[in-house]
């Protein structure tokens, strides 16, 4: 019994002893082939690490980032199959630009037709709106036209009318019939009064054969149309001139619209307008736009635009509802240069695409800026800055240009690119509202070398991104101060400081 544990601890030791032998066998030959820290293969560029938040930020080892304090990350430089690129270039593999489906088209020229989208109501054509007056004193004694919205004729007797000084004029014709033959001018003039209370000859030539003047005379409608409001009753006196009724004749009438002032350049009398109706679903009217109003509409900034649309029916009742459409082409014979509106990226004043390269292998862009003229809903007119044939991210723009900031090349947020030695600091400057801040960030942004600036409000701290080798957290101070605000290292002058506006007042 007890040889056997000897045995079975004799066997234990060999094993273990054949471990460390195998492993020492193992490992021994790996370490040669092992490269110690300080070791880089010719031609490998040294390792560089930024700011995932902040891609100015370059340092050439690991740490934290000076302006949030975040872990640096390694950059991976572009390339593009081992090409040289240019400096400010911005390549992707081929697999990276498949996977974030990038999509390129060449810009071309063409004839762009800008679509218009309009909205306005019918409106009467105020040429055709008429007033049935009364053309003598009287009071009022019948009404053959009693509501709002009825139909009236040309001709159609309207309303009786009793009236002293008709009747006087008539009776004076009278007398003047007795003496026709000595006095024939008085007359005359008796039936020229008549003419002008607006009598018809039929009637004059009836009174003088009748021998009898009527107290109670008619009032045709001298127009048609329909009524569109009623100004009497019955019974009551009215003057000469005194409005009776008011007429619109709707056979014809405008569709008026607003259009926006960035849309007036391309609208022009005579252009075709098709618009539609809610209350009319499936029907398209047409007409050609008569009348542009010269004056804008402070408020709203719109234009009336008015369309003239025949209406025989009268199936267009003012006040309805209409949305038009108006296709307006730019004019020039040889076309213009557009492009997708997904290829623009927007950066305050500027508009920037990302161009591809022609001639590499591999997917290689470069931001280039552009001028835009006209939108043309899901295009543009580019005025200068592309190029004929060139080729012009249309999808994946933002991929694109996430890699330039990430590797420090111009992009959308950075048109200078760092020259990878830029260096933080903070700087205590003394302000109160968002006009301070304002003032602080954009004079810290206008000295050369200052990459970014950040004021805080609540700690009075500016934050720096600069290069040490253009200036230094001490010419910043300078220029602060000069602008208006005390900072630890410079005060601003007192004639400055009490030119600020009231609120931006610090000094206690």
């Amino acid at each position: 019994m007890q040889t056997s544990k000897i045995f079975k601890y004799v066997l234990y030791g060999l094993i273990f002893a054949a471990g460390l032998l195998a492993g020492k066998w193992l490992f021994g030959h790996a370490e040669p082939r092992a490269e110690t820290a300080e070791h880089v293969h010719p031609g490998h560029e040294a390792q560089v690490w930024t700011c995932s938040m902040h891609p100015q930020i370059r340092q050439d080892k690991p740490g934290k980032c000076p302006l949030c304090a975040m872990d640096l990350i390694p950059l991976t430089p572009s390339g593009a199959s081992g090409e040289t690129l240019d400096p400010d270039a911005i390549g992707l593999s081929e697999e990276a630009a498949a996977l974030a489906d990038i999509q390129t088209v060449a810009v071309g020229r063409s004839r762009p037709v800008k679509e218009i989208r309009l909205y306005g109501t019918i409106k009467p054509d105020e040429r055709r709106l008429r007033s049935l007056v009364s053309h003598v004193n009287g009071r009022i004694e019948t009404l053959s036209v009693n509501f709002a919205g009825e139909t009236v004729r040309e001709g159609q007797v309207v309303a009786s009318i009793y009236s002293p000084d008709l009747l006087n004029a008539q009776q004076e014709l009278l007398e003047a019939k007795k003496l026709g033959e000595t006095q024939p001018a008085l007359l005359q003039a008796a039936r020229e009064k008549l003419r002008f209370l607006k009598m018809t000859d039929s009637r004059i030539a009836e009174i003088e054969r009748t021998g009898k003047a009527a107290p109670v005379v008619d009032i045709p409608a001298h127009a048609g149309g329909i009524v569109t409001a009623k100004r009497v009753e019955q019974g009551d006196y009215v003057n000469t001139g005194g409005v009776l009724f008011d007429l619109a004749d709707l056979s014809s009438v405008w569709a008026v619209f607003d259009a926006y002032e960035t849309d007036l350049p391309f609208l022009r009398i005579g252009d075709k307008v098709e618009y539609t109706l809610q209350t009319l679903p499936g029907r398209t009217f047409s007409g050609r736009i008569s009348f542009i109003d010269p004056m804008l509409d402070k408020t709203a900034r719109t234009a009336r635009i008015r369309v003239e649309t025949a209406n025989p029916r009268l199936e267009l009742k003012p006040e309805m509802y209409a949305a038009a459409i108006v296709r307006s082409s730019t004019g020039r014979s040889d076309g213009e240069m557009v492009i997708p509106r997904t290829a623009v990226l927007w950066t305050g004043k500027r508009s920037v695409v990302y161009v591809k390269q022609p001639d590499a292998s591999a997917p290689v862009f470069r931001m280039r800026e552009v001028e835009l003229g006209a939108s043309l809903g899901d295009e543009y007119v580019i005025l200068s800055g592309l190029r004929e044939g060139e080729e012009v991210v249309v999808r994946g723009t933002f991929v694109v240009d996430a890699a330039a900031q990430l590797e420090g090349k111009p992009s959308m947020m950075a048109q200078e690119p760092p020259s990878g030695n830029e260096t933080g600091a903070t700087l205590v400057v003394q302000g109160l509202c968002e006009m301070c801040k304002e003032r602080i960030e954009k004079t810290a942004k206008g000295v050369g070398g200052v990459y970014a600036a950040e004021w805080n409000r609540e700690t009075q701290v500016l934050t720096l991104t600069y290069n040490p080798d253009r200036t230094s957290p001490s010419a910043v101070g300078r220029a602060v101060a000069e602008a208006g605000h005390d900072n630890g290292a410079f005060k601003a002058p007192a004639d400055v400081y009490e030119a600020l506006p009231a609120c931006c007042k610090y000094r206690k």
